[in-house]
């Protein structure tokens, strides 16, 4: 992950199970992350794309649900998402008021793809995500173009930048930088290995609350810190969920449901302003746009099995969580608006991680 110091650099080992190779949602086969920063001056913003798999996701959907925990924010596509239980396009994160930039973006990318949408087919379903990054960033100037949004969906791959980076570049974590962050886990059963990753873009959570495996970090940084901070809580979580796991809708969308144990071990107690979402898809089936002539088989887990991968989701995304942390830089931004990194303040005041 372009040799970025994340937390397990730290000596800080998140839970019983094992990362994959990139601890990162694009160990999931077939995932790819692409961000557009967009960082000078007031401009602090950006747009990060997750293309689920390399082929036409139209024309192949993959099973997908979405889950709300806290529904102060925003999201495009999740109603239908959630009724049908499948995903069609890729996956964009960007801030509050360029959702609709990015979703006319992406019904454009998705039409050119595909002709016979709006003719011979019905519409498409673009999934977006948000978080409010006002405080760092000038949100009325609408910095995000469409330009941004095609640069991120043409340019994705497996290995990506975390922080303050793509979507992340003027988000804000336990009031510090926050933005990007990622993490998976290997799941073994009896009848194969699995993998679930996790992307977040972290927007929420006010310092005291911080912990670092039950240590309370952000009490400490409070503490040692001369700045006054704010205890307040405006932000936002978008928690983006891959798995090659065989699962059906239902499934997966109990999986979602336990991503908010990772959050809450990260010391989050969903404050009232705070939207915290979830949106997760299984790449182990593709569902045809074109009605078969045969039934759909769906493999699924059976329900003993679970219990594994409700510990790798919350393993994931409290570590994703960190990662988000420990790998932004400070950013000035908006008004002379700024945030200290959260590697810059551990080393700063000599707080231990483990």
């Amino acid at each position: 992950m372009f040799n970025q110091k994340r937390i397990r650099d730290y000596g800080v080992m998140i839970g019983r199970l094992q990362p994959g190779p990139r601890n990162a949602i694009t160990d999931v086969e077939g995932v790819t992350v692409g961000h557009v920063t967009l960082s000078e001056g007031s401009s602090q913003t950006g747009v990060t794309a997750i293309l689920p798999h390399q082929g036409n996701i139209f024309k192949e959907k993959l099973i997908a649900s979405s889950h709300v925990i806290n529904g102060f924010g925003k999201t495009m596509g999740t109603i239908q998402m959630k009724e049908l239980g499948t995903l069609e396009t890729p996956i964009l994160l960007t801030n509050t008021l360029a959702v609709g930039t990015a979703a006319d973006t992406l019904v454009d990318y998705m039409l050119e793809q595909n002709p016979e949408i709006g003719r011979t087919t019905g519409t498409v379903n673009a999934v977006i995500g948000e978080c409010n990054d006002m405080f760092l960033n000038d949100i009325r100037a609408k910095f995000v173009k469409r330009e941004h949004v095609l640069e991120a969906l043409q340019n994705t791959s497996t290995d990506f930048t975390e922080g303050a980076v793509g979507a992340g570049t003027g988000m804000l974590c336990y009031s510090l930088k926050g933005g990007i962050g990622s993490a998976s886990r290997i799941m073994e059963m009896s009848h194969g290995n699995y993998t679930i990753g996790v992307l977040v873009l972290s927007n929420f959570g006010i310092l005291s609350d911080l912990l670092v495996q039950g240590k309370a970090v952000g009490e400490e940084l409070k503490e040692a810190l001369l700045e006054s901070y704010k205890e307040e809580d405006k932000g936002s979580v978008m928690i983006i969920v891959a798995t090659d796991l065989p699962v059906s809708e239902r499934q997966l969308n109990r999986i979602l449901k336990r991503a908010v144990t990772g959050l809450s071990r990260t010391g989050s107690i969903i404050t009232n302003g705070s939207g915290e979402i979830v949106i997760g898809f299984s790449t182990a089936t593709r569902v045809p746009h074109d009605k078969p002539e045969q039934l759909l088989a769906i493999p699924q887990l059976h329900e003993e099995d679970m219990d594994t991968a409700f510990r790798a989701i919350g393993e994931a995304t409290e570590e994703a969580v960190l990662n988000s942390l420990v790998t932004a830089e400070e950013i000035i931004g908006r008004d002379g608006n700024k945030r200290p990194a959260f590697k810059d303040l551990i080393e700063k005041v000599d707080v231990s991680l483990v």
